[in-house]
Formats: structure tokens, sequence, C-alpha cells
């Protein structure tokens, strides 16, 4: 496979000065997802065994953010979550979305918090899965993302953290992640992005804070997976508790992708929610 080829090639549209790649399907109400951080991700590999489904209900939208995927990467760009809300908000703007839902996994779920915060007229409902809340010790498997040099067994390492059962890691999966990790920055770009980890002893974290995560009162559906071993379930509880009109739900036996370990129970919830507008 040649990089000409690889999946996850989608449209292209101008934000905030970034080529930027996204997907789109369905009709009707916008759909936005946000993918997370880690070795490999975009909104191809995040989303795309999901999307057909959605896409039944909504106008779905999927962009690489700023750093990952296809997006353009600049020298000089800086990678905060005031640039990425800018980003975000500039793509938004240039696809003519005014409003919109959101499902935001893991980091993703950080930016939609992040933008919810300051623009709250831009979102509908809001969707959170696997999102950090406060402060946290950065995980194993954080680290692992930090660590990864391209090759397939490394990667089969690092997703090794991410699911509670080695079935949802499939071969597919780590071939797709495999092969987006080679374009070229892509890891640099993510070192970039993520905090070094300490060469000894913890390395401190932080999500959203509390009090600012009480503020938002959009009608939220939290999800986390209680074997989560990438961010800890207290951040969903966190979240849960905070949010003044958020419902949660913890799933049994699941790590940290509730879309690709829980697909149906994933969708029922959301379309639930979602469709509750």
């Amino acid at each position: 496979m040649t990089q000409d080829n690889l999946p996850g090639k989608g449209k292209t549209i101008e934000a905030f000065g970034l080529q930027t790649n996204y997907l789109e399907e369905g009709e009707g109400q916008p759909l936005l997802l946000l993918h997370g951080s880690g070795p490999g991700v975009s909104a191809y590999t995040n989303w795309r065994k999901i999307i057909p489904e959605l896409a039944k209900h909504f106008r779905v939208i999927a962009p690489d953010l700023a750093g990952f995927g296809y997006t353009e990467r600049k020298a000089d760009f800086s990678y905060d979550i005031k640039h990425w809300g800018k980003h975000l908000l500039a793509f938004l703007d240039a696809l003519g979305i005014d409003k919109t839902h959101v499902v935001g996994n893991s980091f993703g779920g950080s930016l939609a918090l992040a933008t919810a915060a300051r623009f709250p007229e831009r979102f509908d409902r809001i969707c959170l899965m696997g999102t950090p809340c406060d402060k946290f010790i950065m995980t194993p498997g954080l680290r692992a993302g930090w660590d990864y040099t391209p090759s397939i067994e490394n990667m089969r390492k690092t997703l090794a953290h991410f699911p509670y059962s080695a079935d949802s890691l499939t071969e597919e999966l780590i071939e797709e992640r495999y092969q987006t990790s080679l374009i070229p920055g892509a890891q640099e770009g993510l070192r970039k992005l993520l905090v070094e980890p300490n060469p000894e002893g913890d390395t401190p974290l932080s999500g959203m804070p509390e009090h600012v995560a009480a503020k938002i009162e959009h009608p939220t559906l939290v999800l986390h997976g209680r074997e989560d071993k990438v961010v800890p379930t207290e951040m969903g509880m966190k979240l849960g508790r905070s949010m003044p009109n958020a419902d949660l739900h913890i799933f049994a036996k699941c790590g940290h992708w509730v879309m690709a370990e829980r697909p149906q129970d994933f969708l029922k919830l959301v379309l639930n929610h979602f469709q509750a507008a």
C-alpha cells in the first residue's frame, strides 16, 4: 500500500489556513465527530465503522483535526486548545454550519468541551466518550502513544492498551493505523500535541476543570468504559457529576473504544440522545 492510496482521504476544505481533510455522509441535521489522539489516529480510523449507521439519521461530518490524518501540517502552527478550537470553528464556518450536534472521543471530547465553554451557541447536544476531566496521572496507554515508532509490531503493542478484549484489536485496524502513522510528520506532530512523559516518576496531566465543565449547560451524554486504561473511568464520573444536564453511562468489560467495543449499545444511546432534540 502506498501513501497515495491510503484510506481516509476524503474531501478537502481550507480552515484557519489549513487544508483540512474530512469525511461526510448523510443528510439532515449536522453531527460532528471529533476523533481522539494517538499514533495513526484519524477521522477514518476512529469513526469509519460508525459513520454509515449515523448517516442514516444525520449529516455526519468527521474532520482530521489539526496535526492528525491528512489535514495539512504547518511548522508554525501552535498546537494548543485555543488554536484547535479556532481551526474547528473555521472548519464549521467554511461548511456553513452555524450549529451542530457533536460526539467527542477522548481528546476530541476535550476539544468539544473547550469549544462549548467559549462558544456555546455552536453546539446543540453533546456526547463525550472517554474524555478527560480535571487532574490525573499519565496512563501507560498515553505513554505508549508518545513512545511509538512506526512498525506493525509497535502499533500492535501500543493499541493493546486501548480495548478491554484483544478481540477488538483486529489486524485490519492495526494495519490501518500503522499506514496512517506513516504520513509524513505524523509522529513528530503527535509528540508536539502530547505532554512529554517525565523520565522518572509520574507525569501529571489535566483535562477541563470540573468547575468549568459545570458551566456547560448543553444536554450531554457521557460514555466511558469501566476498564478504560487510557483515560481513567473516574474522568467520566467527574463529568457526569459536574455537568448540570449530563447523563452518564459506564460500559462493563469495555476499554477506551466504546464505539468499537460496544457498537450497537453505543449507537442506541447516541441516537436516542441526539434524536431527543
